[in-house]
């Protein structure tokens, strides 16, 4: 009786090992398998997506990015023009946005046009942010994005306008963001910019932008543009980075500018 003991108790354990080394090992290999599986068809969902709406200016204007782009649009005109520096971080955009899809030169011309309409029209404001609103769902972490990356645009031409400002206002209250907290967003933007340098001379100007004094203006130019492209805020980078990412790289960006405007004026002088 007490041998029959042991041999049930054997085999118990035995039973025990088995399923925790033997089995579980197969439950987790089938598990990996199941996600490799699934990663991958959503990869193959994604480019088919992707492929969908970059087919025609129709599509991706209605997407979440053709959207975007033309509330990008309401906010860079809405002070009268598109600044230099507005201008040029929009085109890095297009080069980031474009990046992801499989015919990079059709979709920045579609970006391009679809910036370009919308730029011209300040009476469909609210209906383009009510309609991204519904695609974004329950997602407060794209709209958080969308919006401080909005901000930033505004923000690089030393600061947000009232006409900016309005603008901006209109869009987050239609994406369901509070007053109090788009002005909790506008003061993270202004305290860091304040930790800026308030009076850059020359010499910090050069040292940001890695110059010389004696440097040609072209040089000087060409290494300003090659900064703000190295440094600017990236709306597809900035999903996987976390909140702090469009503010620190706003911050850079807006004092790579400052350094570049002195730089110019000193050597109007």
């Amino acid at each position: 009786m007490i041998k029959l003991k042991k041999w049930i108790y054997l085999a118990i354990v035995l039973l025990l090992f088995y399923y925790i080394f033997i089995v579980n090992i197969w439950v987790t290999l089938w598990i990996v398998a199941s996600l490799y599986v699934a990663f991958k068809l959503y990869k193959v969902y994604a480019k088919s997506k992707l492929r969908k709406i970059s087919s025609s200016k129709e599509l991706f204007r209605e997407s979440e990015l053709g959207l975007f782009i033309a509330l990008v649009a309401k906010v860079a005109k809405a002070d009268g023009r598109v600044q230099e520096l507005e201008a040029q971080l929009i085109g890095i955009m297009f080069d980031d946005i474009s990046a992801i899809f499989e015919d990079k030169d059709k979709t920045r011309a579609i970006l391009k046009e679809i910036f370009n309409e919308e730029k011209e029209r300040d009476d469909d404001t609210k209906v383009i942010a009510q309609s991204l609103n519904i695609l974004l769902g329950r997602s407060r972490l794209k709209r958080k994005q969308f919006i401080e990356f909005l901000i930033q645009l505004a923000f690089v031409d030393n600061g947000i306008s009232s006409d900016e400002d309005r603008v901006l206002r209109e869009i987050v209250s239609e994406l369901n963001v509070t007053p109090s907290e788009y002005d909790a967003m506008v003061s993270k933007f202004e305290n860091m910019l304040k930790n800026k340098h308030q009076s850059m001379n020359l010499e910090e100007a050069c040292k940001i932008l890695g110059v010389n004094e004696g440097d040609d203006m072209s040089l000087v130019k060409k290494t300003y543009r090659k900064l703000v492209r190295q440094y600017h805020p990236d709306i597809i980078k900035s999903q996987d980075n976390d909140e702090a990412y469009i503010e620190e790289a706003t911050a850079k960006t807006q004092e790579i500018n400052q350094a570049y405007e002195i730089f110019k004026e000193i050597k109007k002088q």
